[in-house]
Formats: structure tokens, C-alpha cells, sequence
């Protein structure tokens, strides 16, 4: 069977092909950046102008009372089965900078006493930058060791350690469960990046006994361009929670007006300002395709995508390094070292492959199991194919 033949028959077997028809897709293009901006789940734009129209224009300043000031813990429950969470510990609101900002912070003050913040080394920009800036402002150091050493790294000097689920270059997946009990046994406390892998993989926070989680939700959750970031803070901490950005939204009695602060109790004390309520509710349409669907779904069908497109480029571009794990040890992104990764991606994406590149000679190729078919993946090593 050719390649083409078989990509044709997986399709045709596959249980979430139907999904597909609730996004807008230009059926000609292959989208293959979901690792960057998820495409539009068809709902959200009915759903907007219903906001606008209804909520906004007919309702006013009522709407307030009328859905929108719940909206960050509620939207944040539906979040919270796709990372393993029970209702009440995942709130909604700000970006995944701020809240990261937040976590880690909160984290230095549960656990005093301790000098260093460790971080994985491979870190998206932004969690280095802002541990840099949370430790000047709780007297602590930053050291940075790769994920592979952090189980032997993290010691009794160790307050917090700050790690990515998924590398956002190479796609490898983290063991959660394995670093989180390591940092435990170490007397520290653990935060999650999930940005490259909700959505995508199964994350199992309550069960591995994870501290504090952040992530984003215009990846893989398809919630729109600046979609608002989540927060996850473990039950057990939601008392004794000490965030740094204490603004009107998170106080006991927003309100009031009174000028001293008092956090709200649960996970609401993660809210900071104004939600951001036209973005908030175009994610909670987008979470609407979840309905019918589990993340173990998702994830087979990423590894399967994945799979079959590692064959794609063994047997189409023969030698090409891929950097991502050939193992299941890795999110659903598939990653290609390529001379000149910023040219080739261009050329990619002028003839309808549209997928990202990571200076100075990384492509990469997102698997968003909702609406990528085994024919992308067969036409991007096609393409590629083309580029030598």
C-alpha cells in the first residue's frame, strides 16, 4: 500500500475525523501550527456576536451579574478535566506570563527558608525571564539544570523548581509524575508550564500531587489569539495561597472598596483585574468541542498522526534529523532540524503546509488531533521532500 493509499484509509477509520467540520478550515491547507495558535472552532464566532449583540448591547453593565464575573472560576472547571484537576483549583484570567509571575512567587512564599529556584534549562524564554524577576523580588537565586539531571539537582537549599511539561523546540514530553515526587522527596515545591501539552496530552495534576500549574489556551484549547492563560493551584494550598499581583478582582469583597486586601477564599484569590470578558467567553465557546470527546482520544490520535509522519519523512526525506523522541516520549508535535528553517517554513507555507520554525534550524509540525488529518502530515513530508 503507497503512502497516499494508506493516509487515505486512516482517515477513513479515524473515530475524530468528524471533528474536522467544527472548525473553520480552508479545506486546501494544511494547518499544522495548532503548537502555536490553534485554528477557529466554528461555534466561537456565533457565539461572540451573541456576547456583543445580547449581552453587551441588551444587557449592559447587567451582564455582570449575569454570568460574566464567574466567568474565570467557571470556565476554569471546564479546563480542569483536561489537566486531571477537580472542580475549584483552575481559574481563568491574564496571560500565562502574569500567571506564571504569580505561581512562582506564591510558591517562594509556601516554602521559606530556601535560597534557589531551580529551572528547567530548555525553558520557553518567558518562564526564564520570569523567574529571573520573581527571585529579585523574594531574595532568591535562579539556577538553571536541564530536566534530565533535575531529579539529582533539587536539594535542601531548593524552594521551588519551575519545569515545561513539553519542550516547546523538541517536542520531548517530561515525566510530571517522576520530577514532581523527586521535588517532593526534596522538601520542594513544583510548577508546571502545561502550555505545550493541554490540550494534547493527558496531565494528571491531582494524581502526581502537583503544587501549582499554569498554561495558555490558544494552543491546542483553539481559544483564540491572547485567548486568557489558566492558573492551577492544588487544594491544599488554595488557603494559604500568597499571590503578588493582589488586585480587586481576587479580594474577599471586590466591591467594598475598602483599602486594605483580603484574598477570596479557594482559587478565586488567583484572579487579579478586570476579566477580560470578549476573549474569556470565544474560549468558552471554543471549549464546546470538548463535549464529545475525552483527551485520551486526542492523544491517541496525536501519537498515531505522529507515527505515520515519522514514516512519511523516513521513507520521502531519508536522513532528515528529527529532534523529536521517535518514542511516545513526546507532546503531539513532531520536530525536523533544516537548514535555513525560516526560508524553508516560508516555502512550506506557500504552497499550504502552514507549520513554525525555532531559530536557527528547527521546524516544527503541531498534531492537533481535532482537525489534522493523516493527509497533512503525508503532504508536509511531501513538500518537504520538495524543498532538497
Amino acid at each position: 500500500m503507497s503512502l497516499r493509499d494508506e493516509a487515505a484509509e486512516l482517515d477513513a477509520l479515524d473515530p475524530l475525523a468528524g471533528k474536522r467540520a467544527e472548525f473553520d478550515l480552508d479545506p486546501d491547507v494544511s494547518y499544522l501550527d495548532g503548537n502555536s495558535l490553534g485554528a477557529p472552532p466554528r461555534g466561537v464566532a456565533p457565539r461572540l456576536a451573541e456576547v456583543v449583540g445580547e449581552q453587551w448591547a441588551g444587557r449592559l453593565i447587567r451582564s455582570w451579574d449575569e454570568g460574566w464575573w464567574d466567568a474565570p472560576e467557571r470556565i476554569g472547571d471546564r479546563i480542569a478535566p483536561l489537566i486531571g484537576a477537580g472542580p475549584g483549583q483552575v481559574v481563568v484570567g491574564d496571560s500565562t506570563t502574569v500567571n506564571l509571575f504569580k505561581a512562582v512567587v506564591a510558591a517562594a512564599r509556601l516554602n521559606p527558608g530556601r535560597p534557589e529556584i531551580l529551572v528547567d534549562a530548555g525553558t520557553f524564554p518567558t518562564d526564564g525571564y520570569i523567574a529571573e524577576s520573581a527571585a529579585r523580588m523574594t531574595g532568591h537565586s535562579v539556577r538553571r539544570v536541564p530536566v534530565g539531571t533535575l531529579a539529582s539537582e533539587v536539594g535542601p537549599r531548593t524552594a521551588v523548581v519551575l519545569v515545561n511539561h513539553v519542550d516547546y523546540v523538541t517536542g520531548e514530553l517530561h515525566d510530571l509524575p517522576g520530577i514532581t515526587a523527586a521535588v517532593h522527596a526534596a522538601g520542594a515545591v513544583v510548577v508546571w508550564d502545561l502550555c505545550h501539552s493541554v490540550g494534547a496530552v493527558p496531565v494528571p495534576l491531582d494524581a502526581a500531587g502537583v503544587d501549582l500549574a499554569v498554561g495558555c489556551t490558544y494552543k491546542f484549547l483553539n481559544g483564540g489569539p491572547g485567548a486568557p492563560a489558566f492558573l492551577y493551584v492544588a487544594r491544599k494550598w488554595l488557603d494559604d495561597f500568597d499571590q503578588p499581583l493582589t488586585g480587586w478582582a481576587g479580594h474577599a469583597d471586590p466591591f467594598g472598596m475598602t483599602p486594605d486586601y483580603a484574598g477570596r477564599a479557594g482559587i478565586s484569590r488567583g484572579r487579579t483585574g478586570t476579566p477580560d470578558i470578549l476573549s474569556m467567553l470565544a474560549l468558552d465557546a471554543a471549549l464546546d468541542v470538548w463535549r464529545d470527546v475525552t483527551i485520551d482520544q486526542v492523544r491517541a490520535k496525536g501519537l498515531a498522526l505522529g507515527d505515520f509522519f515519522l514514516r512519511c519523512l523516513d521513507t520521502l526525506v531519508p536522513g532528515a534529523r528529527v529532534v523529536t523522541p521517535r518514542s511516545h516520549a513526546r507532546g503531539n508535535q513532531v520536530s525536523v532540524a533544516w537548514p535555513d528553517a525560516k526560508g524553508a517554513m516560508g516555502k512550506l507555507i506557500a504552497r499550504g503546509v502552514i507549520g513554525d520554525f525555532r531559530p536557527p534550524e528547527v521546524l516544527r509540525f503541531g498534531l492537533a488531533g481535532l482537525y489534522v488529518r493523516y493527509a497533512d502530515v503525508l503532504r508536509a513530508a511531501e513538500e518537504l521532500s520538495g524543498l532538497r
